[in-house]
């Protein structure tokens, strides 16, 4: 592995060897990247991201340095991006890049010689929580294929489910369900390049009850030129105990987080509520990946 951009960057087979690395490594395993230096490059919000990739990189003896923040930094005073990977290059093994414009990991990775990982860039995509979902996925049934999922909420600005949904070309789901508002539909570019069979809808209820993976996302504020526009659709979705009590027991409800109101809190104690446990997956699955992407195997 080298540069992690898109989901579409890693196989059906690289997926399963990091699950696989990651089911060791809670089990136990030691695995070192000593000696390494990784930037973490944050010029948008992060909590989550930046704090299990840290993690994951010092759990390896990895050192870590970069920013959470453009403060402080060159880039306040104006330096371009370019100028300011060509510095983290200098001084690191690897960029863990995020940024609020579309783009800008593939556009670090060209001018880079250093692997570069998307920690997500605007709203193009997030390869590495997909990783985090899909793993959550794997460990939950023990494997991805052959399951119904359903996607709700913003479709067309979450980069969650654009990696999502380019992630799951590399298994075979029974039928994947997209569940928005008409405004917040996923974007046909990246329905196009899909391979196994999608319906879109609007009403949760109409299948809840087949769901293996309820997959959510917030309506993300920030991704919205126009204010107005956000409120017309920003309680489109409220998972409450009523949908959930429509599931199937066996079946599980994931978020990549943060969540706003979309989801009641009284859900956080239902068996199938697991984004806390989602969360708890980033940082064995974001070790597995360093550690691949570092060339220690």
């Amino acid at each position: 592995m080298r540069d992690i951009i898109s989901a579409l960057d890693l196989s059906r087979e690289d997926f399963l060897s990091l699950f696989h690395l990651s089911d060791e490594i809670l089990k136990g395993k030691k695995i070192e990247v000593k000696d390494k230096i990784i930037s973490v490059a944050f010029f948008e919000p992060s909590t989550r991201t930046a704090l299990s990739f840290t993690t994951a990189g010092e759990k390896l003896g990895a050192k870590i340095i970069g920013f959470s923040s453009t403060e402080g930094t060159s880039v306040a005073k104006g330096e371009n991006l370019a100028d300011t990977i060509r510095m983290l290059e200098n001084y690191s093994d690897c960029i863990i890049i995020r940024h609020k414009f579309d783009g800008a990991a593939k556009f670090a990775s060209e001018i880079s010689d250093k692997p570069i990982i998307n920690a997500g860039d605007g709203k193009h995509e997030h390869p590495t929580q997909t990783l985090i979902d899909l793993y959550t996925v794997y460990k939950t049934f023990g494997e991805i294929d052959n399951l119904t999922f359903g996607i709700l909420g913003d479709l067309r600005y979450a980069r969650t489910v654009n990696s999502l949904l380019r992630g799951l070309t590399r298994f075979k789901p029974k039928i994947v369900y997209l569940i928005s508002p008409p405004t917040l539909s996923a974007r046909k570019e990246i329905l196009k390049d899909l391979n196994y069979e999608i319906k879109e809808l609007n009403n949760p209820y109409d299948i809840i009850s087949d769901l293996d993976v309820l997959y959510i996302t917030r309506i993300q504020k920030e991704r919205f030129a126009d204010e107005m526009e956000y409120e017309k659709v920003k309680e489109s979705y409220k998972i409450d105990e009523n949908l959930v009590n429509k599931m199937k027991k066996e079946s599980i409800i994931l978020h990549p987080l943060p969540r706003v109101n979309e989801i009641d809190r009284k859900i956080d104690s239902t068996p199938q509520a697991k984004y806390f446990y989602q969360a708890s997956l980033a940082v064995p699955i974001r070790m597995a990946l360093l550690y691949s992407v570092l060339g220690e195997q």
